[in-house]
């Protein structure tokens, strides 16, 4: 029986079936069962967010809603009445949109272009029309839009506002957001929000898929939680707090707390000077950066995306060729100086500076999807080894710890790592990197992707990591975190240091606004 929804829209008040009913959906891919028996509820005029860990089957269940896969067995009812949703037009034609967390826009085109690309039109498209009516939308909504500014000319921010506008446009009435604050500043993100509380008065049915719990509570009226696959249950948000939303998605109580402690002889250990770096294209990714890394700290890099963060890193990895500048690192066995500007990738790596990149594309960089867990913990090693045969023990022992210590999810450390869940996978790129005991660990985003277990696991490895006198390196894209976690921060902008801030003494909001601009404050606050 259909729960009826009483919904104030336009003036007055009616009674109304869900937008969207899901009934024990299920969904497998061969003894993989992403999904079972999912029951589930979206009604109009509300936010509904999905929680759960990663692998818990919630991008899943939402590519069933969104066409691009098919329930094996179950009903999905759409306004009261079952449907059969085979494809992202079937789903278009039901007014559904998802806005997918890598956007799919093509770079030349304008706003405009990517908006009405693919809709059919009768005789030639009359692209001032079209702009007519995204700038109604865009003015209806809160939404601010260039419809005439190319795509690689935007922020990330106003590329996913593309996306919005795009589904939108299209008639979408139940919108679908895949972690839409990922890489958003705090200040683009409350925007965004205001945007979505204006689509929700609307009358529009909003899903969102997150792991930042304190946006849920934020922005949500409910919340739906997943585990393996099976669905929990649904909770008012106003009636609940993060450790119980934790307890539902893990199944037990967890201590959602980074215990940071003070640096204990903090040495410096890496001293980055005027490194200037221009990409292929010709445009300067860094500009002049320079800071201080020390042992026993964790210091934090933060910035929009693309902001040099990745280039920086590779710099000092010896993965990227610079223009000018030195890395200099102080070898805490042979108490010497070494610019690692001159030295081999290997030669970093065997110096003790460990570099844990987990990128969009975890597969494509730094493990082998059609190995298994025990062959990638050897393509660290073995070059090293002394015979035509490898050897294999060690690294067998090494995965069986690391799926231990970090709870990886997987049949058998024999099973190839492509089969894994993109969360899983991170766990074993982070994981290989501590074990190599470094001197100095940069982890870049070692958390994108993971459930709030996961993630609080990470944490406390780079914790453990500073405490054994390490010099962390953190690369992340939640400022919560990084002010909670690090000690201090390093704030780029389009490639040039805009501050360096004590993060006992900061805030996110003023991270934000360093992120923004092209010069900041230096550490202590000072110009």
């Amino acid at each position: 029986m259909l729960r009826l929804q009483s919904f104030y829209y336009g003036g007055f008040t009616v009674a109304e079936v869900p937008a969207i009913e899901l009934k024990n959906i299920t969904k497998t891919f061969g003894e993989v069962v992403a999904n079972k028996d999912v029951c589930l509820t979206v009604n109009r005029g509300e936010i509904l967010s999905i929680l759960g860990e990663n692998g818990s089957g919630k991008t899943t269940l939402m590519n069933m809603i969104s066409g691009i896969y098919f329930p094996d067995h179950g009903q999905i009812f759409i306004d009261g009445k079952e449907v059969k949703i085979k494809s992202p037009k079937d789903a278009f034609e039901y007014k559904i949109g998802m806005i997918h967390q890598h956007f799919k826009l093509v770079d030349v085109f304008t706003a405009a272009e990517n908006i009405v690309l693919g809709l059919k039109d009768e005789g030639r498209y009359n692209l001032k029309k079209s702009t007519s009516k995204i700038k109604a939308i865009a003015d209806l909504y809160g939404f601010e839009l260039d419809p005439n500014k190319k795509i690689y000319e935007m922020s990330v921010s106003e590329k996913q506002t593309v996306e919005i506008i795009k589904v939108l446009y299209r008639g979408a009435d139940i919108l679908i957001l895949d972690e839409p604050t990922a890489v958003l500043t705090p200040q683009e993100t409350q925007r965004l929000f205001a945007v979505l509380r204006r689509m929700k008065a609307d009358g529009k049915a909003i899903i969102i898929i997150t792991h930042k719990l304190h946006e849920v509570l934020s922005i949500s009226d409910h919340v739906a939680v997943l585990r393996k696959g099976e669905y929990i249950g649904t909770v008012e948000t106003s009636e609940t707090n993060e450790s119980e939303l934790t307890e539902m998605m893990v199944g037990k109580k967890i201590t959602l707390n980074i215990d940071r402690s003070d640096p204990v002889n903090p040495v410096d250990r890496l001293i980055v000077a005027g490194l200037n770096c221009t990409n292929h294209d010709g445009v300067k990714v860094l500009d002049n950066v320079s800071f201080t890394a020390k042992s026993g700290e964790i210091l934090g890099i933060a910035g929009i995306a693309g902001s040099g963060q990745r280039e920086l890193l590779e710099a000092i990895a010896g993965l990227q060729y610079l223009d000018s500048g030195e890395i200099i690192y102080n070898n805490p066995k042979t108490e010497e100086q070494e610019n690692l500007r001159n030295k081999t990738p290997i030669q970093i790596r065997e110096l003790g500076v460990r570099l844990s990149f987990v990128p969009e594309d975890r597969l494509g960089m730094g493990l082998v999807g059609n190995m298994d867990l025990t062959d990638n913990m050897m393509l660290r090693s073995y070059k090293k080894g002394k015979s035509a045969f490898l050897e294999r023990s060690n690294p067998k022992k090494l995965a069986e710890k690391i799926v231990e210590d970090l709870d990886v999810v997987t049949p058998s450390i024999s099973t190839p790592v492509r089969r894994l869940s993109g969360g899983n996978v991170q766990k074993i790129l982070v994981g290989r990197e501590i074990s190599a005991s470094p001197s100095v660990l940069m982890a870049a985003y070692p958390v994108r992707g993971l459930d709030i277990n996961s993630s609080y696991t990470i944490y406390n490895l780079l914790n453990e990591q500073k405490e054994k006198g390490v010099a962390v390196i953190f690369v992340g894209e939640d400022l919560d975190v990084l002010v909670e976690l690090c000690d201090r921060i390093v704030v780029l902008s389009s490639g040039k240091v805009t501050g360096v801030v004590d993060a006992r003494n900061t805030t996110k909001e003023e991270i934000g606004l360093l992120m923004t601009k092209a010069f900041g404050k230096s550490e202590g606050g000072k110009k």
